[in-house]
């Protein structure tokens, strides 16, 4: 995660305002506060935003392989599923049921 993705996400929660700011080289000693930084965020708060973002990004891994993508192992199209359930219902299959917990297991939250 990048600094201005950390800056952002902490001005947020602070006080839900867009900071101004700008970061070149993706560099702590080269941020330049356009708005004069007014809730005094402090590199050490970005940088302990940035190890909390990367935790939220590995432990969300599971639901970006579950995204739809059939090719990669991933959830069918909408249109896919809601075929498989009209067919579930009128063949008494569990086509659908079975395709979702297949996906499910295959990318378990919490990683394999």
């Amino acid at each position: 995660m990048d600094i201005i993705q950390s800056i952002v996400a902490i001005r947020k929660e602070q006080d839900g305002q867009k900071p101004k700011v700008t970061v070149p080289r993706d560099s702590l000693d080269e941020i330049i506060w356009h708005d004069g930084n007014p809730t005094n965020i402090t590199n050490e708060q970005i940088l302990d935003k940035q190890i909390e973002l990367k935790a939220d990004f590995v432990a969300k891994q599971y639901q970006r392989d579950r995204t739809v993508q059939p090719e990669r192992g991933g959830y069918p199209s909408i249109g896919d599923q809601m075929d498989m359930q009209y067919h579930d219902q009128v063949d008494g299959t569990t086509t659908f049921k079975d395709a979702i917990k297949a996906i499910k297991d295959a990318h378990p939250k919490g990683g394999n």
